[in-house]
């Protein structure tokens, strides 16, 4: 790796805005130069190159071929993330991945097994950069410490609104073909990481989709709902609509034998006896969206300052696939 990491980014859309911001905010503490962005629409590559100070090119490939590059970051709709990434693994190149791994479960193995033979190939990490969260840090320190005692069970939501709008701009979306499904994969797919993480991946899954509200635009769900089963007997609930008017915190509770603790903008610890501790979630200005949070650069910092570490980074695909099966496990269970 030279001094200086050059990076790239494939996929003008909007979570595209949050790694830049995340590349120029590390850019003198670890001499990352962002170079050239790559989209298959012209002017979206255009727009977001004089944006940000960089390159246009048309494709991951011309890109490649014109430019130096140690790691390239995928932003783009889910169904294009693994020929993507496998190409620049193939080209020497570092990847960051955006949520989820892949739109289907084969895709995403396509990856996986690839890594799998290629023990050598440069490093991967998915995006799931709640895992960075204050809170979800402290709950996973409280859970490792065993101070929380027995999980006796845990629930998890994620309410919040769209508008047709949202679909009709980039219809890709709302696609069951290029997506991969809707409310799981695109919005609660995060939270199906943290109960996984917290819990352990899912042994069963039981759960059911729907379409409420937007049926005249899209082919995927914007309604689910599980009950999940982890490891030691441990069983999770989950609720997700895109229906309400507004929204709200995502929500996760483990009920334990020593407290109840409650992941909601922050996270607040209830012991038996009485204490109450609270834990404040992180906040600063950025041009994305309020609710994905502000750990993107958090795990890209900690990405790029590990580059030359042997082992792979913590959240590769391997680590990824464990949300994409509970996803696609209650589309199973629900088409059953």
């Amino acid at each position: 790796m030279t001094s200086t990491i050059k990076a790239a980014l494939v996929g003008c859309g909007d979570v595209a805005t949050v790694h830049a911001e995340a590349l120029q905010a590390l850019h003198d503490e670890l001499r990352i130069e962002f170079v050239a962005v790559a989209d298959t629409d012209a002017e979206a590559a255009e727009t977001f190159a004089a944006k940000t100070g960089t390159k246009a090119y048309p494709s991951l490939s011309d890109l490649l071929a014109n430019e130096d590059i140690d790691v390239v970051h995928i932003t783009t709709p889910h169904d294009q993330h693994i020929d993507l990434a496998l190409e620049a693994l193939e080209a020497g190149v570092n990847v960051v991945l955006e949520k989820p791994l892949a739109n289907e479960l084969d895709q995403a193995q396509r990856l996986v097994d690839y890594l799998d033979a290629h023990p050598d190939a440069p490093k991967i990490a998915v995006c799931f950069q709640n895992r960075y969260n204050v809170s979800s840090q402290q709950l996973r320190r409280l859970i490792d410490s065993g101070k929380l005692g027995q999980i006796k069970g845990a629930y998890a939501s994620v309410v919040w609104t769209r508008t047709p709008g949202y679909y009709q701009t980039k219809p890709w979306r709302g696609q069951q073909v290029r997506s991969g499904g809707g409310l799981l994969m695109n919005q609660a797919i995060h939270t199906l990481d943290l109960l996984q993480w917290f819990l352990g991946p899912a042994r069963s899954i039981d759960g059911a989709v729907s379409t409420c509200k937007y049926g005249d635009v899209i082919d995927v769900e914007d309604t689910a709902h599980a009950y999940l089963e982890h490891p030691g007997d441990v069983h999770s609930s989950f609720y997700g609509t895109l229906t309400n008017s507004r929204h709200r915190d995502v929500e996760l509770e483990l009920d334990c034998e020593a407290a109840l603790v409650e992941l909601r903008d922050g996270l607040t610890v209830t012991w038996v006896d009485g204490r109450v501790d609270r834990y404040e979630e992180r906040t600063q200005e950025t041009e994305g969206r309020s609710y994905w949070g502000v750990s993107h650069e958090l795990l890209i910092r900690d990405f790029y300052e590990h580059l030359g570490d042997p082992e792979p980074f913590w959240i590769g695909p391997a680590e990824a696939m464990n949300s994409l099966k509970i996803a696609k496990g209650i589309y199973s269970a629900s088409n059953n």
